[in-house]
Protein backbone atom coordinates (compact mmCIF):
# COMPACT_ATOMS: atom_id res chain seq x y z
CA UNK A 1 0.00 0.00 0.00
CA UNK A 2 2.93 2.55 1.09
CA UNK A 3 4.81 1.33 -2.05
CA UNK A 4 2.41 1.55 -4.01
CA UNK A 5 1.64 5.20 -2.72
CA UNK A 6 5.21 6.33 -3.06
CA UNK A 7 5.80 4.70 -6.71
CA UNK A 8 2.70 6.36 -8.18
CA UNK A 9 3.52 10.24 -6.41
CA UNK A 10 7.42 9.49 -7.92
CA UNK A 11 5.64 9.00 -11.59
CA UNK A 12 2.79 12.35 -10.73
CA UNK A 13 6.62 14.18 -10.01
CA UNK A 14 8.06 12.54 -13.53
CA UNK A 15 10.73 11.19 -11.40
CA UNK A 16 11.05 8.54 -14.15
CA UNK A 17 8.87 6.53 -16.48
CA UNK A 18 8.80 3.41 -14.28
CA UNK A 19 9.82 3.57 -10.35
CA UNK A 20 10.95 -0.11 -9.45
CA UNK A 21 9.70 -1.41 -5.98
CA UNK A 22 13.06 -0.89 -4.70
CA UNK A 23 13.24 3.25 -5.47
CA UNK A 24 10.02 2.94 -3.79
CA UNK A 25 11.57 1.12 -0.82
CA UNK A 26 14.88 3.34 -1.05
CA UNK A 27 12.41 6.64 -0.98
CA UNK A 28 10.29 5.16 1.72
CA UNK A 29 13.45 4.89 4.07
CA UNK A 30 14.80 8.45 3.62
CA UNK A 31 11.15 9.91 4.63
CA UNK A 32 11.62 7.60 7.69
CA UNK A 33 14.83 8.70 8.51
CA UNK A 34 14.17 12.50 7.99
CA UNK A 35 11.08 12.13 9.73
CA UNK A 36 12.76 10.39 12.81
CA UNK A 37 14.90 12.59 12.70
CA UNK A 38 12.59 15.49 13.07
CA UNK A 39 10.67 13.48 16.33
CA UNK A 40 13.88 13.38 17.99
CA UNK A 41 14.95 16.88 17.35
CA UNK A 42 11.72 17.87 19.12
CA UNK A 43 11.64 15.45 21.89
CA UNK A 44 15.25 16.15 22.54
CA UNK A 45 15.18 19.76 22.41
CA UNK A 46 11.94 20.49 24.13
CA UNK A 47 10.76 17.18 26.27
CA UNK A 48 14.20 17.15 27.31
CA UNK A 49 14.12 20.95 28.85
CA UNK A 50 10.82 19.71 29.92
CA UNK A 51 11.91 17.11 32.28
CA UNK A 52 15.03 19.25 33.35
CA UNK A 53 12.38 21.88 34.74
CA UNK A 54 10.64 19.29 36.28
CA UNK A 55 14.07 17.90 38.33
CA UNK A 56 14.33 21.62 38.98
CA UNK A 57 11.31 21.64 41.20
CA UNK A 58 11.74 18.61 43.16
CA UNK A 59 13.41 17.59 45.65
CA UNK A 60 14.37 13.76 44.58
CA UNK A 61 17.77 12.72 43.94
CA UNK A 62 16.96 10.40 41.58
CA UNK A 63 15.39 12.33 38.97
CA UNK A 64 18.52 15.02 39.44
CA UNK A 65 20.82 11.91 39.15
CA UNK A 66 19.25 10.45 36.24
CA UNK A 67 19.21 14.04 34.59
CA UNK A 68 23.43 14.82 35.64
CA UNK A 69 24.58 10.80 34.43
CA UNK A 70 22.54 11.74 30.86
CA UNK A 71 20.01 8.92 31.13
CA UNK A 72 17.14 10.62 29.73
CA UNK A 73 20.02 11.73 26.82
CA UNK A 74 20.63 8.08 26.03
CA UNK A 75 17.51 6.59 26.08
CA UNK A 76 15.97 9.02 24.09
CA UNK A 77 18.60 8.08 21.22
CA UNK A 78 16.89 4.55 21.31
CA UNK A 79 13.49 5.61 20.23
CA UNK A 80 14.39 7.04 16.68
CA UNK A 81 16.67 4.48 15.99
CA UNK A 82 14.67 1.44 16.77
CA UNK A 83 11.58 2.48 15.03
CA UNK A 84 13.37 3.04 11.82
CA UNK A 85 15.21 -0.37 12.23
CA UNK A 86 11.46 -1.82 12.54
CA UNK A 87 10.08 0.20 9.41
CA UNK A 88 12.91 -1.09 7.58
CA UNK A 89 12.47 -4.55 8.59
CA UNK A 90 8.98 -4.21 8.44
CA UNK A 91 8.91 -2.54 4.60
CA UNK A 92 11.95 -4.58 3.08
CA UNK A 93 12.30 -7.47 5.17
CA UNK A 94 15.19 -9.23 2.35
CA UNK A 95 16.69 -6.18 1.74
CA UNK A 96 19.07 -3.15 3.08
CA UNK A 97 20.78 -6.56 5.13
CA UNK A 98 23.88 -4.03 6.34
CA UNK A 99 22.03 -1.11 7.39
CA UNK A 100 19.70 -3.30 9.94
CA UNK A 101 22.63 -5.26 11.18
CA UNK A 102 24.73 -1.19 11.53
CA UNK A 103 21.73 -0.15 13.08
CA UNK A 104 20.90 -3.33 15.84
CA UNK A 105 24.44 -2.41 16.47
CA UNK A 106 24.20 0.76 17.42
CA UNK A 107 21.17 0.04 19.66
CA UNK A 108 22.74 -2.45 21.69
CA UNK A 109 25.61 -0.23 22.12
CA UNK A 110 23.42 2.86 23.70
CA UNK A 111 21.09 0.40 24.98
CA UNK A 112 24.91 -0.61 27.03
CA UNK A 113 25.35 2.70 27.62
CA UNK A 114 21.84 3.92 29.01
CA UNK A 115 22.38 0.99 31.53
CA UNK A 116 25.87 2.71 32.39
CA UNK A 117 24.08 5.37 33.15
CA UNK A 118 21.59 4.47 35.10
CA UNK A 119 23.86 2.16 37.28
CA UNK A 120 26.62 5.25 37.83
CA UNK A 121 23.38 7.18 39.06
CA UNK A 122 22.59 4.43 41.51
CA UNK A 123 26.22 4.37 43.01
CA UNK A 124 26.50 8.35 43.07
CA UNK A 125 23.02 8.31 45.38
CA UNK A 126 24.16 5.15 47.30
CA UNK A 127 28.11 7.16 48.22
CA UNK A 128 26.20 10.60 48.57
CA UNK A 129 23.42 9.64 50.84
CA UNK A 130 24.49 10.13 54.08
CA UNK A 131 22.66 7.56 55.75
CA UNK A 132 23.65 4.89 53.05
CA UNK A 133 27.52 5.87 53.60
CA UNK A 134 28.56 2.58 54.59
CA UNK A 135 30.34 0.10 52.22
CA UNK A 136 31.44 0.70 48.73
CA UNK A 137 29.67 -0.20 45.87
CA UNK A 138 31.46 0.97 42.86
CA UNK A 139 33.80 -2.06 42.59
CA UNK A 140 30.55 -4.23 42.10
CA UNK A 141 28.91 -1.95 39.76
CA UNK A 142 32.10 -1.21 37.71
CA UNK A 143 32.52 -5.35 37.54
CA UNK A 144 29.06 -5.51 36.56
CA UNK A 145 29.64 -2.91 33.88
CA UNK A 146 32.83 -4.55 32.56
CA UNK A 147 30.57 -7.90 32.05
CA UNK A 148 27.91 -5.78 30.45
CA UNK A 149 30.09 -4.20 28.08
CA UNK A 150 32.00 -7.70 27.26
CA UNK A 151 28.21 -9.45 26.61
CA UNK A 152 26.76 -6.17 24.48
CA UNK A 153 30.60 -6.17 22.63
CA UNK A 154 30.36 -10.23 21.68
CA UNK A 155 26.61 -9.66 20.48
CA UNK A 156 27.11 -6.47 18.14
CA UNK A 157 30.20 -9.18 17.12
CA UNK A 158 27.71 -11.74 16.68
CA UNK A 159 24.89 -9.05 14.81
CA UNK A 160 26.95 -7.70 12.38
CA UNK A 161 28.95 -10.99 11.36
CA UNK A 162 25.48 -12.79 11.51
CA UNK A 163 26.48 -15.29 14.05
CA UNK A 164 25.35 -16.87 16.98
CA UNK A 165 26.50 -15.11 20.11
CA UNK A 166 26.83 -18.51 21.98
CA UNK A 167 29.34 -19.91 19.35
CA UNK A 168 31.51 -16.51 20.37
CA UNK A 169 30.71 -16.96 24.32
CA UNK A 170 32.34 -20.77 23.24
CA UNK A 171 35.21 -19.16 21.76
CA UNK A 172 35.90 -17.04 25.00
CA UNK A 173 36.05 -19.68 26.88
CA UNK A 174 38.65 -21.03 25.22
CA UNK A 175 40.31 -17.87 25.23
CA UNK A 176 40.34 -17.64 29.26
CA UNK A 177 43.95 -17.66 29.66
CA UNK A 178 44.30 -14.80 27.73
CA UNK A 179 41.49 -13.35 29.26
CA UNK A 180 42.82 -14.08 33.03
CA UNK A 181 46.09 -12.69 31.93
CA UNK A 182 44.43 -9.13 30.41
CA UNK A 183 41.91 -8.53 33.06
CA UNK A 184 44.49 -9.61 36.11
CA UNK A 185 44.43 -6.53 37.80
CA UNK A 186 40.64 -5.91 37.30
CA UNK A 187 39.61 -9.87 38.70
CA UNK A 188 41.88 -9.25 41.38
CA UNK A 189 40.18 -5.95 42.12
CA UNK A 190 36.68 -7.21 42.06
CA UNK A 191 37.38 -10.00 44.15
CA UNK A 192 39.19 -7.42 46.63
CA UNK A 193 36.31 -5.61 46.61
CA UNK A 194 33.62 -8.26 47.39
CA UNK A 195 36.39 -9.19 50.25
CA UNK A 196 36.57 -5.34 51.68
CA UNK A 197 32.34 -5.16 51.22
CA UNK A 198 31.65 -8.52 52.75
CA UNK A 199 33.73 -7.79 55.63
CA UNK A 200 33.71 -3.88 56.10
CA UNK A 201 36.87 -3.16 55.87
CA UNK A 202 37.20 0.09 54.30
CA UNK A 203 34.48 2.63 53.56
CA UNK A 204 34.66 5.64 51.84
CA UNK A 205 35.43 8.87 54.35
CA UNK A 206 37.53 6.08 56.32
CA UNK A 207 40.84 7.34 57.49
CA UNK A 208 43.70 4.86 57.03
CA UNK A 209 46.87 4.51 57.23
CA UNK A 210 49.20 2.16 54.53
CA UNK A 211 53.01 3.26 55.20
CA UNK A 212 54.26 1.19 52.71
CA UNK A 213 52.18 3.37 50.08
CA UNK A 214 52.72 6.47 51.33
CA UNK A 215 49.04 6.65 52.86
CA UNK A 216 47.42 9.11 55.65
CA UNK A 217 44.22 10.01 55.26
CA UNK A 218 40.88 9.80 53.76
CA UNK A 219 39.15 7.20 51.49
CA UNK A 220 37.57 9.47 48.64
CA UNK A 221 37.23 6.21 46.42
CA UNK A 222 36.95 2.84 45.83
CA UNK A 223 37.22 1.01 42.65
CA UNK A 224 37.87 -2.37 41.17
CA UNK A 225 40.78 -1.34 40.23
CA UNK A 226 42.33 1.20 43.37
CA UNK A 227 41.74 2.99 46.02
CA UNK A 228 41.99 6.53 46.12
CA UNK A 229 43.26 8.57 49.52
CA UNK A 230 43.42 12.43 50.11
CA UNK A 231 46.33 12.43 52.59
CA UNK A 232 46.44 15.07 55.22
CA UNK A 233 48.83 17.18 53.11
CA UNK A 234 45.87 17.49 49.85
CA UNK A 235 48.33 14.72 47.70
CA UNK A 236 46.22 12.41 46.37
CA UNK A 237 47.70 8.20 46.90
CA UNK A 238 46.81 5.66 44.78
CA UNK A 239 46.60 2.06 45.82
CA UNK A 240 45.67 -1.21 43.92
CA UNK A 241 42.28 -2.46 45.66
CA UNK A 242 43.91 -5.75 46.13
CA UNK A 243 46.93 -4.57 47.95
CA UNK A 244 44.03 -3.76 51.21
CA UNK A 245 43.75 -7.32 50.98
CA UNK A 246 47.30 -8.79 50.55
CA UNK A 247 48.41 -6.20 53.07
CA UNK A 248 47.90 -4.92 56.57
CA UNK A 249 46.62 -1.17 56.80
CA UNK A 250 44.67 0.72 59.67
CA UNK A 251 42.06 1.91 59.64
CA UNK A 252 40.60 4.65 61.98
CA UNK A 253 37.11 4.13 62.14
CA UNK A 254 36.88 2.58 65.54
CA UNK A 255 38.36 5.23 67.06
CA UNK A 256 35.72 7.68 64.82
CA UNK A 257 32.78 5.76 65.96
CA UNK A 258 34.12 5.02 69.60
CA UNK A 259 33.26 8.94 70.69
CA UNK A 260 36.71 9.58 71.47
CA UNK A 261 40.01 10.11 70.71
CA UNK A 262 43.33 8.85 72.51
CA UNK A 263 45.79 10.81 74.35
CA UNK A 264 49.04 8.70 75.14
CA UNK A 265 51.57 11.30 76.21
CA UNK A 266 54.61 11.03 78.92
CA UNK A 267 56.74 13.39 80.68
CA UNK A 268 60.15 11.91 82.26
CA UNK A 269 60.48 13.30 85.89
CA UNK A 270 64.00 14.15 87.61
CA UNK A 271 63.98 10.55 89.76
CA UNK A 272 66.47 12.95 92.15
CA UNK A 273 63.77 15.15 92.82
CA UNK A 274 61.21 12.26 94.25
CA UNK A 275 60.81 12.67 97.96
CA UNK A 276 58.62 12.25 100.81
CA UNK A 277 55.90 14.67 101.57
CA UNK A 278 57.24 16.55 105.27
CA UNK A 279 54.41 18.06 107.01
CA UNK A 280 55.40 21.56 105.32
CA UNK A 281 54.38 20.17 102.11
CA UNK A 282 51.16 18.38 103.29
CA UNK A 283 50.13 21.72 104.73
CA UNK A 284 50.78 22.76 101.06
CA UNK A 285 49.28 20.66 99.13
CA UNK A 286 45.84 21.34 100.81
CA UNK A 287 45.96 24.35 99.51
CA UNK A 288 44.85 22.92 96.15
CA UNK A 289 41.21 22.71 95.70
CA UNK A 290 41.79 19.52 93.56
CA UNK A 291 43.91 17.79 96.35
CA UNK A 292 42.24 18.91 99.84
CA UNK A 293 39.97 15.65 99.41
CA UNK A 294 42.56 13.17 98.71
CA UNK A 295 45.29 14.47 100.94
CA UNK A 296 42.84 14.15 103.94
CA UNK A 297 41.77 10.85 103.12
CA UNK A 298 44.94 8.83 102.25
CA UNK A 299 46.81 10.30 105.36
CA UNK A 300 44.10 9.24 107.64
CA UNK A 301 44.41 5.67 106.49
CA UNK A 302 48.19 6.52 106.74
CA UNK A 303 48.39 6.97 110.16
CA UNK A 304 45.42 4.31 110.81
CA UNK A 305 47.86 1.82 109.49
CA UNK A 306 50.77 3.13 110.88
CA UNK A 307 49.17 3.14 113.99
CA UNK A 308 47.88 -0.07 114.47
CA UNK A 309 51.28 -1.35 113.46
CA UNK A 310 53.06 0.51 116.04
CA UNK A 311 55.69 2.22 113.42
CA UNK A 312 58.00 4.83 115.23
CA UNK A 313 58.18 7.78 112.53
CA UNK A 314 61.12 9.24 114.32
CA UNK A 315 63.10 7.18 114.39
CA UNK A 316 63.67 6.95 110.44
CA UNK A 317 62.43 8.70 107.59
CA UNK A 318 61.11 5.41 105.49
CA UNK A 319 59.56 3.89 109.00
CA UNK A 320 55.87 3.08 108.24
CA UNK A 321 54.20 4.49 105.32
CA UNK A 322 54.22 7.99 104.12
CA UNK A 323 53.09 9.91 101.10
CA UNK A 324 55.49 11.38 98.35
CA UNK A 325 55.22 14.10 96.35
CA UNK A 326 55.07 12.10 93.36
CA UNK A 327 52.45 9.90 94.18
CA UNK A 328 50.37 13.15 94.91
CA UNK A 329 51.37 14.81 91.82
CA UNK A 330 49.49 11.53 90.33
CA UNK A 331 46.21 12.24 92.21
CA UNK A 332 46.56 15.07 91.33
CA UNK A 333 46.94 14.73 87.16
CA UNK A 334 43.75 12.44 87.80
CA UNK A 335 41.97 14.77 89.82
CA UNK A 336 42.66 17.18 87.31
CA UNK A 337 41.91 15.32 84.31
CA UNK A 338 38.61 13.96 85.80
CA UNK A 339 37.57 17.86 86.32
CA UNK A 340 38.58 18.58 82.75
CA UNK A 341 35.07 18.39 80.98
CA UNK A 342 36.94 17.83 78.01
CA UNK A 343 38.02 14.13 78.67
CA UNK A 344 36.30 11.20 78.31
CA UNK A 345 35.69 9.55 81.18
CA UNK A 346 33.78 6.43 80.13
CA UNK A 347 36.63 5.35 78.08
CA UNK A 348 40.36 4.04 79.48
CA UNK A 349 41.66 6.69 81.95
CA UNK A 350 45.05 5.98 83.00
CA UNK A 351 47.89 7.85 84.88
CA UNK A 352 50.54 5.54 85.33
CA UNK A 353 54.85 4.97 85.60
CA UNK A 354 56.65 3.52 83.05
CA UNK A 355 60.03 1.86 82.86
CA UNK A 356 62.78 4.12 83.99
CA UNK A 357 65.19 5.36 82.17
CA UNK A 358 68.66 7.25 82.05
CA UNK A 359 66.48 10.00 80.55
CA UNK A 360 64.06 9.57 84.01
CA UNK A 361 61.04 8.12 85.19
CA UNK A 362 58.09 8.61 82.65
CA UNK A 363 54.81 9.68 83.63
CA UNK A 364 52.13 8.30 81.41
CA UNK A 365 48.71 10.09 80.52
CA UNK A 366 46.56 7.34 78.77
CA UNK A 367 43.23 9.67 78.60
CA UNK A 368 40.67 9.64 76.01
CA UNK A 369 39.45 13.05 74.43
CA UNK A 370 35.73 13.74 73.96
CA UNK A 371 36.23 15.85 70.89
CA UNK A 372 37.49 13.86 67.80
CA UNK A 373 38.46 17.02 65.69
CA UNK A 374 42.10 17.00 64.97
CA UNK A 375 42.34 20.44 65.48
CA UNK A 376 40.27 20.50 68.78
CA UNK A 377 41.71 17.37 69.69
CA UNK A 378 45.21 18.85 69.51
CA UNK A 379 44.46 22.01 71.58
CA UNK A 380 42.74 20.18 74.29
CA UNK A 381 46.36 17.84 74.73
CA UNK A 382 48.59 20.58 74.40
CA UNK A 383 46.31 22.88 77.18
CA UNK A 384 46.40 19.37 79.60
CA UNK A 385 50.70 19.24 78.79
CA UNK A 386 51.14 22.66 78.67
CA UNK A 387 49.30 23.30 82.42
CA UNK A 388 51.25 19.92 83.88
CA UNK A 389 54.46 21.20 82.64
CA UNK A 390 53.80 24.45 84.55
CA UNK A 391 52.37 22.33 87.52
CA UNK A 392 55.44 19.97 88.29
CA UNK A 393 57.92 22.41 90.27
CA UNK A 394 54.46 23.01 92.47
CA UNK A 395 54.79 19.77 93.99
CA UNK A 396 58.86 20.10 94.03
CA UNK A 397 59.65 17.81 91.00
CA UNK A 398 61.76 18.51 87.88
CA UNK A 399 61.23 17.53 84.50
CA UNK A 400 64.04 15.67 82.70
CA UNK A 401 65.38 16.76 79.62
CA UNK A 402 69.25 16.53 78.08
CA UNK A 403 71.56 19.55 79.02
CA UNK A 404 71.53 22.48 76.43
CA UNK A 405 74.17 25.22 75.07
CA UNK A 406 72.75 27.15 77.86
CA UNK A 407 73.37 24.81 80.79
CA UNK A 408 77.06 23.99 79.78
CA UNK A 409 77.74 28.03 79.78
CA UNK A 410 76.42 28.40 83.23
CA UNK A 411 79.02 25.97 84.43
CA UNK A 412 81.28 28.71 84.24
Amino acid sequence: MVKSWIKHTLTTFGVGAKVTDDMAAATLIILIAVGTFLVYWFLRNYLLKLIHGVTQKTSNKWDDGLLKNRVFHRALKLTPLTFVYLCIERLAPDQYILIKRILFAIIILIGTRAIEAFLNTVSDIYHTDIESYRKPIRPLFQALLIGLYLCAGIFIISVLLNKSPWNLFGLMGGLTAVTLLVFKDTILGFVAGIQLGANDMVREGDWIEMPKYGADGDVIEVTVNTVKVRNWDKTITTIPTYALISDSFKNWRGMSESGGRRIKRSISIDMNTVKFADDAMLAEFRKMKLLQKYIEEKQEAIDADNAEKNIDLSSAVVNGRRQTNLGIFRAYLVNYLHDNPKIHTGMTFLVRHLQPTPQGLPIEIYVFSSDQNWVNYEAIQADIFDHILAAIPEFGLRVFQEPSGTDFANLH
